[in-house]
């Protein structure tokens, strides 16, 4: 399974040109963090190996409980790029290439962070100012930028977001198509969440943004899913996890979610 992060079914299917059967699901949460706890809690996972440039599940990993064969965090010093603060796309797809060999008989849990910003694809700067700042010391100006648009500090107009927002879609879905290559058996192409740009929310009729947890609106939970068939499924057998994961430095875990804007 190959995991977008905030990608909207209308935004997949309108810019993707990967082959395959394509439906509307509904996911079974707004965020990040309730998809995972819907998804993978309390689970043993043996025969899984998550590859993973999203730190929101190594930080929540205690509450999560969950047991995967093995855990990747692509997030670390080396799969970081510092220039856009994120995990580009073609990082993550290299990290999952290493792991299909590495474990030939096991299921793969993909999860790219694109396209939740950053953007990597233009050069806009309104998402990238409280990146490396320190959550206790931003001054208004480095706050989450959905937060700030929601709040009215931001001027940015719908159109500019959604034309940074599909920017940042582009090259995850080429990454994707390129790593589709070199899978066989059955993949799906899925998302955690979606995400609101100025949609009006329910029961209050607000313009949100952002991906809020606990906001069950259709563009937050309406993901795609796609099913990708090349050449015959591969054997899967669930064994004991590989190790546990290693120390990692708290304040990387820190900077890396305050890059990405969950903190």
């Amino acid at each position: 399974m190959l995991l977008l992060d905030a990608c909207r079914f209308d935004m997949f299917s309108k810019f993707s040109n990967i082959s395959g059967e394509l439906s509307k699901v509904q996911s079974s949460g707004s965020c990040t963090i309730e998809f995972l706890h819907a998804n993978i809690a309390n689970q043993e996972l043996h025969d899984t190996v998550y590859v993973t440039a999203n730190p929101v599940y190594h930080r929540n990993r205690d509450e999560l409980n969950a047991e995967f064969h093995d855990v990747i965090n692509v997030w670390q010093e080396d799969g970081w790029d510092d220039e856009y603060g994120t995990v580009l796309p073609e990082t993550t797809s290299e990290y999952a290439r290493k792991a299909a060999k590495k474990y030939p008989n096991k299921r793969l849990l993909v999860h790219y962070i694109q396209p939740h910003y950053p953007f990597i694809g233009s050069d806009t700067s309104f998402d990238k100012q409280q990146l490396h700042t320190d959550p206790d010391q931003r001054t208004e100006d480095q706050i989450r930028f959905w937060f700030r648009i929601f709040i009215g500090s931001l001027d940015i107009s719908p159109n500019v977001v959604w034309e940074a927002y599909n920017s940042n879609l582009r090259p995850v879905l080429s990454s994707v198509k390129d790593l589709l290559d070199d899978l066989s058996g059955r993949t799906i192409v899925t998302a955690d969440h979606g995400n609101l740009v100025a949609e009006r929310a329910f029961p209050i009729p607000i313009h949100e943004w952002g991906h809020p947890c606990g906001l069950y609106h259709s563009k937050l939970v309406n993901v795609p899913w796609l099913v990708v068939t090349d050449g015959f499924r591969k054997s899967i057998s669930a064994e004991p996890p590989k190790n546990k994961d290693g120390e990692i430095n708290s304040a990387t875990v820190e900077n890396r979610l305050n890059d990405l804007g969950y903190l």
